[in-house]
């Protein structure tokens, strides 16, 4: 059962909680995982497959036959939910977009940035437990609107050696035709380095389990990545006002996850509180995932009382949750008081659950108190900059003194004479 706490018996700092921290015997193994691909290739992929994963493979990609019959067995039905969510992302991403610009309002200056697609992702699709589709989606379409024109997908098999059908019908909606099937830490490997099969990638984007994290992090520098995903996490500030039942299933949407994920709820009611706590209990029962679900409340649930509304969001605030709902009567209010947040769902009728599926939002979040520095995914991750710089003789000339004092007072020589050598025989 969920725990009853209250904010004036806590502080700031053990709710924040524990930073995300690296397992070693975890990164140990996933550091063994890719010099083997490395090493190995191909080989090394097959076989840590049929250990992993139990899948027995001849080849690693998904050929274009078995993702246009996975596409013709499918129903309409979700073919008409993909569409109908695809087209919802792309209209909120596609306000990402901006330009590069130049800038000439002095004489014999031009500067300016180009905003270029990176020129191959590789976008790893998580599996095991749940097939996700919307993951698929999240990841490929701001990845095509930026305009990057190579994307793969890597996806682990199930023991059948096939990929979800679901999963394959996303990628052809998002036109994504390349997909491997591989997961986990190895994958991550075949990305970052290329095989004889997989062609290596320019960033790595999307979420996995512990093995796909430290793997990420391990590739970084070698590749770009988005970041190093932790477990799931909800909180939910609500009020008095809010119905419990409703709060206790937004709270079990995200605990179902992994036993790892957090939901925790703010509230400045006592009622609200021990309503929620036994509606928790009642509808743990229900669910296909209970185990995982109980798992997760009874390690990671959390029911605080505050005082007021300003302390609920402070607290959120310390903690920077992945998820944010406002169950409240005016979400607006409170919104602009928010600063640490991954993604924010204002009233009580926008559950978690709509961003991940439906509204647009992207649900690649940052988790475990990243959203203190980091964002959710979108068109700028698969974006590069180059900044220019142009100046006429003249131009430099009024410059020159400025740039060779500067260089002289930091003690590189090298630089200022690189200015005064095109004025030799110039008066400075």
């Amino acid at each position: 059962m969920m725990e009853i706490t209250y904010a004036k018996d806590l502080s700031l700092e053990a709710l924040k909680g524990a930073p995300m921290e690296a397992d070693g015997a975890i990164e140990a193994a996933a550091e063994r995982i890719i010099l083997d691909v490395r090493a190995r290739g191909d080989a090394a992929l097959l076989e840590l497959t049929e250990r992993f994963d139990g899948a027995r493979l001849d080849s690693l990609a998904v050929t274009s036959d078995e993702i246009e019959a996975a596409w013709a067995a499918e129903d309409g039905a979700f073919k008409a939910l993909l569409e109908g969510a695809a087209d919802n992302i792309r209209a909120f991403h596609r306000r990402q977009l901006r330009e590069g610009f130049v800038v000439s309002e002095r004489p014999g200056i031009v500067l300016g940035q180009r905003l270029m697609p990176l020129g191959r992702v590789g976008l790893y699709v998580p599996g095991g437990t749940a097939s996700y589709p919307s993951s698929v989606l999240m990841n490929a379409i701001p990845a095509a609107l930026a305009g990057v024109q190579s994307i793969a997908v890597v996806t682990p098999p199930g023991p059948d050696g096939r990929i979800a059908p679901s999963i394959l019908c996303a990628a052809r909606m998002a036109g994504v035709t390349e997909i491997y099937k591989v997961g986990g830490a190895q994958a991550v490997a075949a990305l970052a380095y290329g095989t004889e099969t997989v062609a290596r990638v320019d960033k790595i984007v999307g979420p996995g389990n512990a093995y796909v994290a430290a793997a990420k992090r391990r590739v970084y520098g070698v590749v770009d990545i988005d970041m190093v995903a932790g477990p799931s996490e909800i909180l939910v500030i609500a009020d008095g006002r809010s119905s419990a039942r409703e709060v206790a299933a937004d709270l079990l949407s995200q605990a179902e996850h992994d036993a790892l994920s957090k939901a925790i709820l703010l509230t400045d009611s006592e009622a609200l509180a021990r309503a929620v706590q036994i509606e928790v209990e009642a509808q743990l029962s229900t669910l296909p995932r209970e185990r995982i679900a109980r798992a997760s409340i009874e390690a990671n649930g959390q029911i605080i009382v505050v005082d007021s509304m300003k302390e609920a969001v402070d607290i959120s605030n310390a903690i920077a949750p992945e998820h944010l709902e406002l169950c409240v009567d005016e979400p607006f209010a409170l919104l602009g008081a928010v600063t640490n947040a991954g993604s924010v769902f204002l009233g009580r009728n926008a559950p978690e659950a709509l961003g991940d599926y439906w509204a647009g939002l992207n649900h690649t979040l940052p988790t475990s108190g990243t959203a203190r520095f980091s964002s959710p995914l979108s068109v700028d991750d698969f974006l590069k900059k180059t900044q220019f710089v142009y100046y006429t003789r003249e131009a430099l000339a009024e410059a020159r003194r400025s740039v060779m004092a500067f260089a002289e007072r930091e003690g590189l020589g090298a630089h200022a004479r690189s200015i005064g050598v095109r004025f030799e025989g110039d008066a400075l």
